[in-house]
């Protein structure tokens, strides 16, 4: 896989330069800022992008808005975002946005290098991979909304797992329900959020984060079917 890295932390940088060329990825590029970065995708043609939310010179949101710009350009590009913190308001962007498949990870959390190489092959696949806390936090922002109020807590917990990009396997033995279960709860969240399901659990979920992100509400500084 061609990959792109924009990080400022040359500690950071490096690391991820080695640890994908020893998984055997063929690192294009990787940047310490994102002045750069529109102009080297264009060049390099990566097939994703690993970007902070926060980069030089100001380090709010030059990368976020790199990453929003880039899914526009490229819709085919995956693109998967490394944070310190939930940034909340910055998720919901990135998640509302048009674009290819997406990943935000909290650099913290990440624990295990195959763990994480495997999140990187499964965003390149297409799959929407989101951490478990910012699912959380986006969910928990939205509970005074009525559609909200209507998930029981067995539907919040699956669609939360289903936003990890969880097969409806996964989502069955983590739960331990059977996946006849699992249907049936995304079935039924899709109802109470006001949302059409199609087959493309990419944009089901995408749909349903986003319209819970922008349902009203001040946004706050900082989680496939």
């Amino acid at each position: 896989m061609r990959i792109l890295i924009c990080e400022d932390s040359v500690l950071l940088r490096e690391g991820l330069v080695r640890l994908l060329d020893d998984a055997g990825h063929d690192v294009v590029a990787a940047l310490p800022d994102a002045s750069e970065l529109v102009a080297t995708v264009a060049d390099s043609a990566p097939d994703l992008c690993v970007l902070d939310v926060r980069l030089p010179p100001t380090f709010t949101d030059e990368g976020v808005r790199a990453a929003v710009e880039l899914r526009r350009l490229h819709p085919a590009l995956a693109v998967l975002v490394l944070s310190q913190y939930v940034e909340e308001r910055y998720a919901s962007e990135l998640i509302s946005a048009q674009g290819g498949a997406l990943g935000y990870l909290l650099k913290d959390r990440v624990a295990d290098v195959a763990e994480f190489l495997e999140s990187l092959d499964r965003i390149a696949q297409g799959a929407t991979v989101l951490d478990p806390e910012v699912v959380a936090q986006l969910l928990s922002r939205r509970t005074r909304d009525e559609r909200m109020t209507r998930l029981t807590e067995r539907e919040r917990a699956t669609l939360a797992l289903l936003a990890e990009g969880r097969s409806n396997q996964a989502i069955a033995g983590t739960l331990f329900v059977s996946e006849a279960s699992v249907e049936k709860y995304i079935t039924a969240i899709f109802q109470k959020l006001g949302l059409e399901p199609d087959e493309s659990g990419n944009r089901r979920v995408l749909a349903a984060l986003a319209h819970i992100e922008n349902t009203g509400g001040t946004p706050q500084t900082g989680g496939s079917r």
